[in-house]
């Protein structure tokens, strides 16, 4: 197998701002494996909070390369990939390994990685679309322009400086899309004391979930919030892991799976298996990524209560396409593996 990659800047539309940073930009790393005649591809991008810039990503897959090597065929990689041959690599870079192994043996073998996965329908969901920290006036027009495009869930960000802006972002968003289904994500920034105060209001909002309201570090205290809460409670930075979502599984409503955090498809489905029944269902996150980077999750839409795969919406320009969403739903390409393709250049995978 031939195994490449190569560094790319994805800017976005908008500066968008949480509670801990504001971010213009990132870098992604696309990575090719190339065999007989097919091309699998996949991609990582950096994250401050992750401690993966564009250097460390390219080490690292330049490391995975030599272990790729080992195998005469995908097929056999993804296997071993996926009974845990690569516990020691850091979960984005197994997630990256691991979707362009996908890519190319649903190419190999004629059907799109949801078929490899065992679900014979495309998945097609509706997705939030996220609004940032922004003014209410702005979050109201924002809003209401997302809906007339025909969004039905969006996700507001909060952790403002004066909690009180928070509550004056959700008022106006919910003035412009009465019946939208709205998610808030303070990006941990809350106390426990503060998010008690806020929850009864967002809850007469009509706020659906609120997402990881105070500072990962402390499952136990997110669990005893989630318990006393009057709406859902999705833990995000404190469920990274197998691990984590088994200490929490049936004491928060929600886990936020992002495959670059638990380490790609095949922990995803582990971690959905391990929470099934429980009372804690399963949330399917990313981070701001093109379609390439977004579309292994779109093939487990069908397995989640909320879905928010909006990355490659937030783009300028999104080089990559084949799981729509502009609309308000993604949904998985009838092509083989993963279904995207270039957006200017013809696909030779």
């Amino acid at each position: 197998m031939k195994v490449s990659q190569r560094t790319v800047r994805l800017q976005l539309t908008e500066p968008l701002r949480i509670s801990r940073s504001t971010m213009a930009g990132r870098e992604a790393v696309w990575f090719f494996i190339e065999h007989a005649g097919r091309l699998g591809r996949g991609e990582a991008v950096t994250s401050v909070y992750y401690g993966l810039d564009a250097d460390a990503l390219g080490r690292l897959l330049h490391a995975e390369s030599q272990w790729l090597a080992r195998f005469a065929e995908p097929e056999s990689a993804l296997e071993a990939l996926r009974n845990g041959g690569r516990e020691s690599t850091p979960p984005a870079v197994t997630a990256v390994v691991e979707s362009a192994l996908l890519d190319l043996v649903g190419k190999r073998a004629g059907i799109p990685v949801h078929e490899l996965l065992g679900t014979s329908a495309r998945p097609s969901a509706a997705t939030c679309r996220t609004i940032g920290i922004t003014s209410p006036r702005q979050a109201e027009a924002q809003a209401a322009r997302l809906v007339r495009d025909g969004f039905s869930a969006l996700k507001l960000k909060a952790g403002a400086p004066d909690p009180a802006d928070d509550l004056d972002r959700v008022r106006a968003v919910r003035a412009a899309a009465p019946h939208a289904r709205l998610l808030l994500d303070p990006n941990g920034a809350w106390t426990v004391s503060t998010t008690e105060r806020l929850l009864p209001h967002l809850a007469e909002l009509g706020i659906e979930a609120v997402e990881q309201p105070i500072a990962p570090g402390d499952p136990e205290a997110l669990a005893s919030l989630a318990e006393r809460s009057p709406l859902p409670v999705i833990a995000d930075e404190d469920a990274v892991g197998h691990e984590d979502a088994r200490r929490l599984a049936g004491r928060v409503q929600g886990i936020n799976v992002k495959l670059a955090k638990c380490g790609g498809v095949t922990a995803a489905l582990r971690i959905a298996e391990l929470i099934e029944g429980t009372g804690t269902e399963l949330m399917l996150g990313c981070l701001t990524a093109s379609t390439l980077g977004i579309a292994p999750a779109v093939h487990l839409a069908d397995r989640a209560r909320w879905i928010d795969l909006d990355g490659h919406l937030l783009l300028a320009h999104d080089p990559w396409t084949g799981i729509g969403g502009a609309d308000g739903t993604v949904r998985t390409s009838p092509r083989p593996g993963l279904g995207v393709h270039p957006r200017t250049e013809e696909d030779r995978g």
